[in-house]
């Protein structure tokens, strides 16, 4: 447990104490931009924890990204994940929040599934997930973009399915002229600040409302 517990981020509110956000980052890795959207999230107010599944390894590059992504192992980053969001929960003492970034909001939707009685909150930044949703007691937000070739249309609206089906409150947000990635300042090619700016704001009051 202790090996898993040193990889990681920690934010303190300027309070010192508040709500838990676990944030699970993008197949990028832990990079800089993650970190500061950490320390955004607790400027806010809130606790903040972002697991680092590479292990201080980042990708500039999709291709990079795409090693890394493979060489991770799956039973290692699952159990690193578990033992981040209950060192959040004991560290706050609650449920927490939890927000992750592409393939980080496949591990949020999973963990939601893990352990439903302690994630209250999921925010999806364009990602979405199958498994079981039967047991889980989270609210779910999600941002996705218009032009996604990573993520399908189809696959927002039969994760919205599920997630009604299994009687949970859902609010999915589409952002128009946007495509994967828009919410990530470090990313040129992709980002839209305007649509970023209102995903934060939108983010920013659902975590508050939770």
């Amino acid at each position: 447990m202790s090996d898993h517990l040193q990889n990681q981020y920690l934010v303190l509110p300027p309070s010192g104490q508040g709500p838990g956000v676990l944030v699970l980052h993008a197949w990028w890795g832990l990079n800089d931009f993650f970190k500061g959207f950490c320390r955004r999230l607790a400027a806010e107010g809130f606790t903040v924890l972002a697991p680092d599944l590479y292990h201080g390894k980042v990708a500039a590059t999709v291709e990079q990204a795409k090693k890394l992504r493979g060489t991770a192992k799956r039973e290692q980053a699952s159990a690193e994940i578990l033992a981040a969001a209950d060192q959040l929960s004991a560290l706050t003492g609650g449920p927490i929040r939890v927000i992750g970034f592409s393939l980080g909001g496949w591990w949020a939707l999973w963990l939601s599934q893990q352990r439903p009685e302690t994630v209250r909150v999921v925010t999806l930044f364009y990602a979405t997930g199958g498994g079981d949703f039967s047991l889980v007691r989270a609210a779910y937000q999600g941002h996705f973009a218009e032009s996604d070739e990573w993520e399908s249309a189809s696959g927002v609206k039969k994760l919205e399915k599920a997630l009604v089906k299994a009687g949970r409150p859902v609010t999915f947000h589409t952002y128009p002229g946007t495509g994967h990635w828009f919410f990530e300042a470090d990313r040129p090619d992709a980002y839209n600040p305007a649509a970023a700016q209102l995903a934060w704001e939108r983010t920013l009051a659902f975590l508050k409302g939770g």
